[in-house]
């Protein structure tokens, strides 16, 4: 199949197009204050321009808006707020979870070192929450006590996740339950995001509450898609082996008995293409694996039929739902 025929090609380009404006936004606003240490505003300025493009949240909130009928050009603050409010949870993550480099980029906690690296995560969060508010100023003020909530107990859910995921770091036998239930919690702002948008667009209490569920699905979907994903990477499986918890699959594979010493065994190797490729065989063939697959199919399928009554863009939010499992 041709690059551009991929699924999660087109999801990208809608996720460029629909979230362009606000992560323009997110920069800009960003950056429009003088930083009075140079390395901290080097390192702002690194994140901000080099590493993050989060069109996902931004994107969410537009497509829940238009969704309802409302006007996009609404959510355009909003949504860079919570770019920025992302930003910084993003950098105070790889501070955790001591990740130098992503790909070939390294992060800001690689390349800054970590103090730096926590101050310009506070930068973040402080800017996005101001600019949050002033998104927030001239709306009703029902609509802006919700907005506010949602976002302020997205992150207090974010960061629940977050602590009890470091507590579990190095461990092997972590319950399936246990696991979504942390992966639940992290993914508490695609909810949010959605819900926002149907808000800003006016939608009915069903239609906010039917687009707040499509999004904690699809958060919960993108996030198992990228635990699959990362065991095909070796420096990305490095890092969890020896500082984060093992890609969910993984872990799921351990707990059949008959298999955990075989993983374990291959994990403890460099972690060169042909062990890769033995961990891979082990995991995609445990029957736990294979369920949750199985369950991600039942789930995009179930979210599917809750969408059947949108009367706009269904067949965007059913692109999005089927691009997650894509070659898994």
């Amino acid at each position: 199949m041709a690059r551009e025929d991929k699924l999660m090609h087109r999801v990208i380009n809608l996720f460029q197009e629909k979230g362009q404006k606000a992560v323009e936004a997110s920069k800009q606003y960003a950056m429009k204050d003088k930083i009075l240490y140079q390395p901290l505003e080097n390192a702002l300025q690194f994140f901000m321009q080099e590493i993050w493009f989060d069109f996902l949240h931004p994107t969410l909130i537009t497509l829940a808006c238009e969704a309802v009928g409302g006007e996009t050009d609404k959510t355009i603050n909003i949504g860079a707020a919570i770019v920025l409010l992302a930003g910084g949870a993003d950098i105070h993550d790889d501070i955790i979870d001591e990740s130098a480099a992503k790909g070939s980029t390294p992060t800001v906690f690689g390349k800054f070192g970590r103090d730096v690296a926590v101050l310009t995560g506070d930068v973040l969060l402080q800017k996005g929450l101001y600019m949050l508010h002033e998104a927030c100023a001239s709306l009703p003020k029902d609509q802006k006590q919700e907005i506010l909530e949602l976002v302020k107990n997205a992150f207090l859910e974010i960061c629940s996740g977050e602590a009890h995921e470091a507590s579990l770091r190095g461990k092997t036998d972590i319950s399936r339950q246990e696991y979504l239930n942390i992966i639940n919690q992290k993914v508490a702002a695609s909810e949010a995001t959605t819900r926002i948008g149907a808000i800003l667009g006016g939608g009915s209490r069903k239609e906010i509450d039917q687009l707040g569920h499509f999004g904690r699905t699809y958060g919960i979907l993108m996030t198992l898609r990228d635990e699959f994903i990362d065991m095909f990477e070796a420096d990305e499986l490095k890092n969890r082996v020896d500082k984060e918890c093992l890609p969910v699959p993984i872990l799921l594979a351990l707990q059949d008995e008959s298999r955990k010493r075989s993983i374990l065994q291959l994990l403890a190797e460099k972690l060169a293409e042909d062990t890769i490729e033995k961990i891979l065989d082990l995991v995609m063939e445990s029957k736990d694996t294979e369920q949750l697959l199985a369950d991600m199919n039942q789930w995009v399928e179930k979210e599917k039929n809750l969408l059947s009554s949108l009367s706009k863009l269904r067949e965007i939010f059913v692109l999005l739902l089927q691009a997650t499992l894509e070659d898994l």
